[in-house]
């Protein structure tokens, strides 16, 4: 987003304030103003004062100040970046030695050498290393509840309403599965397999909470303190923090990392609110959500469906347009095609336009009304439970970024940094799902935060790499993926730069229960002109991010087709078919699998 006028003039008023160790912003005819700056001058402390009457957008500058300080008045004195006030509380502080501290070797004193802003995965792997090299850090953390009032503890996203809980229940429906299978293998039983929400509900609970409390005990091992205390900067190099009984406390650090994360989005339809949940709430609701309608097609949205219909449920999915938005869209339709041919409904094209309820309960019953992208069909639906999955905001606008000239993306709260994650706020740094144009992962953040703080305070140069990231998408079918998709490497190199290989296989653990042949597909993108270097690695079937994970660490040393051709496979194992490949797509040779 271009910067407006007023960031600008912020941006202009916070520069005076970094370069300047005495800045006044006066007015020439103000007694106050002369008296501050011929204090300053028999002190014997050289000063930088801005007129505002001698300059033409003076007011203007004057209400940015009063936006950054909560002052309205002039004089408006900074030493050493640190607000001080007007002429009698600069007076104040040179009486009870304050101001003294501030001038005494252009050192600033600040409570903390870093305050993190954030106690996700990112957050606590930035604080721990920074206290690790002997600095002094503040972690904040808050999580407000959702709109049905779900809280967690510690640990951000990823431990308490997104990965571990995720894939702890993506794995009870494997073991369904794995029940169905065993028959063939010889196991016998008798009595009725179901399986048990509450149980499973409460032991993964028991494990986050074990993982939250674990974090509470890291953070103090380290000797960093931690505040359950909602973050908003007041000014420069300063922040309030409110607890959950309202207590204010203020604290200022030398540098700040905004690691905030994200939150889900709402669909802005009457009753999403009211009576629909998102992924924060699902993984600690007390009761089955029985029959269920996912809206979204985001990974969130399609692995939360998958493991629901795994351990039995009926689901449906809504979907806008298309699945994965960002992935590569041929692994994409292929993980939406399986979950398609294992139980899980689709309703494509329409998007939801009121939620009412008919009956409370829990659940309850709810009747969704959509519309067609495509035309002016309208259709209805009873459900238990309704999840929303369209995608996530970040928690960037209400934590007083514009009080001290953070800029944001305005669509979306995204940060732009640079590659050293520096805000255009020179003490302000960001990492994680915030970060304008980077993965949205929770090890890139972990990877991310490790690294500022040792080049902060240890003396490293290493920079986050947020190219070859390997991710995967927890669906029924796995999908891992590296490098590049298809649409993207071709944009990037040009088709005529690329081969692709690629092949359907069937695991050999799948074969005698005779399930799902040719269902699984593998495909590797080179660039032929670097000696078939490989750009995009991708991998639809089971361990497919132990799989992915392997081949990332090749691909970032430089993995080219003939080493994966040199390299002798594991048999039998899935991942071995990366070192099998010959048919290319544009050869149009056949790539079903008829044996081992």
């Amino acid at each position: 987003m271009p910067p407006t006028g007023n960031d600008a003039l912020r941006s202009r008023v916070l520069e005076m304030v970094e370069k300047n160790p005495v800045m006044v912003f006066s007015k020439s005819y103000c007694p106050y103003c002369v008296k501050v700056k011929e204090f300053f001058s028999s002190l014997g402390k050289e000063y930088f004062a801005l007129e505002l009457d001698e300059c033409d957008d003076g007011s203007s500058i004057q209400e940015v100040l009063y936006e950054i300080t909560g002052q309205r008045t002039v004089p408006n004195v900074f030493v050493n970046k640190k607000h001080v006030g007007g002429c009698d509380k600069t007076l104040q502080a040179h009486q009870d030695g304050t101001l003294q501290q501030l001038l005494d070797n252009n050192a600033v004193t600040y409570d903390f050498d870093m305050i993190v802003i954030g106690g996700g995965s990112g957050g606590l792997a930035c604080s721990k290393e920074a206290a690790s090299l002997g600095k002094k850090v503040m972690v904040l953390d808050y999580v407000v509840p959702t709109p049905i009032g779900t809280s967690w503890g510690l640990g951000g996203t990823c431990v308490n309403v997104g990965c571990i809980p995720k894939k702890l229940m993506h794995q009870a429906a494997l073991l369904g599965q794995s029940l169905k299978d065993s028959r063939k293998f010889g196991w016998e039983y008798e009595e009725q397999v179901q399986h048990n929400w509450d149980t499973m509900r409460q032991n993964i609970q028991d494990y986050i909470g074990s993982l939250n409390w674990g974090y509470r005990v890291s953070l103090r091992d380290k000797k960093v303190r931690y505040e359950n205390a909602y973050a908003e900067f007041v000014e420069p190099h300063k922040i309030k923090a409110t607890n959950r009984k309202g207590k204010e406390t203020f604290f200022t650090s030398e540098k700040f990392v905004v690691a905030t994360g994200e939150r889900p989005r709402y669909l802005g339809v009457p009753g999403d609110k009211e009576y629909c949940i998102t992924s924060d709430d699902l993984f600690s609701l007390p009761y089955c959500p029985g029959k269920t309608l996912v809206v979204g097609a985001s990974y969130v949205a399609l692995e939360c469906a998958g493991f629901l219909a795994g351990i039995g449920l009926d689901v449906t999915v809504m979907v806008r347009s298309i699945f994965l938005r960002g992935f590569d869209q041929e692994m994409a339709e292929k993980a939406g095609a399986y979950m398609e041919t294992h139980g899980v409904k689709f309703l494509k094209k329409f998007v939801p336009t009121s939620v009412e309820q008919l009956e409370p309960g829990t659940p309850g019953r709810l009747k969704v009304t959509a519309k067609s992208t495509e035309s002016d069909q309208i259709i209805e639906g009873e459900y238990n439970t309704v999840l929303i999955a369209v995608g996530r905001d970040s928690c960037t606008r209400n934590i007083g970024l514009e009080r001290i000239g953070v800029k944001i993306n305005e669509r979306n709260g995204k940060i732009p940094v640079n590659d050293d994650e520096q805000t255009n706020v020179p003490y302000v740094y960001a990492i994680g799902d915030i970060l304008e144009g980077k993965w949205e992962l929770t090890p890139v953040a972990i990877q991310a935060g490790r690294l500022l703080a040792r080049r902060l305070y240890g003396g490293s140069n290493l920079k986050c790499d947020y190219i070859n990231v390997p991710t995967t998408v927890f669906t029924p079918m796995e999908y891992g993926c590296c490098g590049y998709s298809e649409e993207k490497a071709i944009q990037v190199f040009g088709e005529e730069n690329l081969e692709v290989y690629h092949t359907l296989f069937w695991p050999l653990e799948w074969t005698v229960p005779g399930r799902d042949n040719n269902q699984c597909f593998a495909k590797i993108i080179c660039n032929k002109a670097d000696y078939e270097r490989v750009v995009g690695f991708h991998v639809l079937g089971p361990n497919a991010g132990e799989i992915t994970q392997g081949y990332a660490a090749a691909m970032k040393c430089g993995l080219t087709k003939e080493k994966l051709d040199e390299t002798i496979g594991i048999h039998p194992t899935c991942a071995e078919v990366f070192t099998t490949m010959e048919i290319t797509k544009a050869s149009g040779g056949d790539i079903t699998q008829k044996g081992c």
